[in-house]
């Protein structure tokens, strides 16, 4: 990664590199784009992704393991990472033991 990339591009990029059938956590992505604290603003700029995005967000959750999301972009969460073969619990959670991308 290039030093003058700005974090939401090296976040973008992070995201973009998550692999089909695993999850890793808004903290996650912050620490690989270089601002370990910054696990609030990867949701921000998730937040602000158009809605025919190309990039898997659905593949971010909680530190604990679980879906952020509410309502209808929890159901959208929940159907997208089900879809690559992820288990998710009946309270949002994905055992993050078994899905966690190892980077």
């Amino acid at each position: 990664m290039m030093e003058n990339d700005s974090f939401a591009q090296r976040v973008l990029q992070v995201i973009a590199a998550i692999p089909f059938g695993t999850v890793t956590t808004y903290g996650e992505v912050a620490r690989l784009a270089g601002s370990p604290r910054a696990a609030r603003q990867v949701g921000g700029l998730l937040k602000r992704l158009p809605a025919d995005s190309r990039l898997p967000w659905y593949r971010i959750i909680n530190r604990h393991g679980q879906i952020s999301l509410q309502g209808d972009d929890l159901l959208r969460q929940r159907d997208a990472l089900e879809a690559e073969g992820i288990e998710i619990s009946d309270d949002g959670k994905v055992d993050l033991a078994r899905y966690r991308w190892q980077w």
